[in-house]
């Protein structure tokens, strides 16, 4: 258990963002699983994935284990970078910080084989490792990274719409079943023991498809303490990147259209038109089409957040998904 003691001035502090580099990380770590414990709907994505050589630098994942000083898993430092942005400004990483996380991992001066050439070369490191990072992005990340940027700023709407409008204790109680908020102490469910506190910090929470690669938080930097969690909508890697197909032979298209079965499946997780189009390849005018007779039918409702209009099942619908529909496991990602 990671058990973090948060202040008022923390607490109120809270902010969400994005990172498509620690949504790679973690894609690195998941792949060192036995590939026979990995869940749906991360395993097509491992099959994929697997196929393609991994760069050299990139294997200091695998060989360190998670055991990093941050400048390796960095934080977001704006609410939706790009991979482009985060990956330049881990190039330019200052060597006194690098120095001061490996002091702080490693205080009696051992630094490990693994660290070494960033403190004796670090340009040449750095520069090795975001390379490595780059070319695996490109092969097996970037093509599912629409789909997956699409539930992302979804599950960052929902977010923030609880935050503004319950505050952050309302928000942290009910991130995910693997963190608990018992204030002022937040749990983060892993194997890892470590307790610590923040004292007037900001909290950075981060959403991650690929969570169940790790749960990486960051408490290496004196201003922000970062905690990472289980995203809604991981049911976007299910069966390649691209356009779903949509199916021919199964019960819930059958009974009502094989494209409003696509649609009603997707709403696992609460999306926009545009958002659904996106992950599902579809033209917004054919979502909008599909999701009025949903709607009509008693299946869907809508709601308006902001100035966006969120749709999601209503317990008819999800009972159908889950009675009819061949995946009723993506279910687990509703919360």
């Amino acid at each position: 258990m990671i058990r973090i003691e948060i202040d008022e001035p923390t607490l109120a502090r809270t902010r969400i963002a994005t990172s498509p580099l620690l949504e790679t990380i973690c894609g690195v770590w998941l792949l060192g699983k036995d590939p026979s414990t990995v869940p749906w709907p991360y395993t097509d994505w491992v099959r994929r994935a697997r196929q393609v050589p991994m760069p050299e630098p990139v294997r200091l994942y695998y060989r360190f284990g998670r055991m990093l000083p941050d400048f390796l898993v960095p934080m977001p430092a704006v609410p939706a970078p790009s991979f482009e942005e985060q990956i330049e400004l881990f190039r330019r990483t200052p060597a006194e910080v690098i120095e001061a996380q490996i002091a702080i991992h490693h205080p009696h001066g051992e630094t490990p084989p693994p660290l070494k050439p960033f403190l004796d070369d670090r340009e040449t490191a750095l520069n090795g490792l975001a390379d490595g990072l780059s070319a695996w992005w490109e092969a097996v990340m970037a093509p599912y990274w629409p789909a997956m940027r699409a539930a992302l700023d979804e599950e960052v709407l929902l977010r923030a719409q609880a935050l503004a409008a319950d505050g952050p204790d309302a928000l942290l109680g009910r991130l995910h079943d693997r963190i608990r908020w018992e204030p002022p102490v937040l749990t983060v469910v892993k194997q890892l023991e470590h307790s610590f506190s923040v004292t007037d910090q900001r909290l950075l929470l981060v959403p991650l498809i690929f969570s169940h690669g790790g749960l990486p938080c960051s408490t290496d930097d004196p201003d922000v303490v970062m905690v990472t969690y289980q995203a809604r909508g991981a049911a976007v890697l299910a069966g390649g990147p691209g356009p779903v197909t949509d199916r021919t032979d199964d019960r819930l298209s059958l009974l009502i259209g094989r494209g409003r079965a696509t649609v009603l499946r997707a709403l696992a997780t609460p999306a926009t038109t545009t958002g659904l189009a996106t992950a599902l390849g579809l033209a917004p005018s054919t979502v909008s089409e599909h999701l009025a007779g949903l709607q009509a039918a008693g299946v869907v409702h809508r709601r308006r957040a902001g100035r966006r209009v969120l749709y999601a099942l209503e317990p008819a619908g999800l009972a159908l998904v889950n009675l009819l529909g061949e995946d009723s496991a993506a279910t687990e990602f509703v919360s």
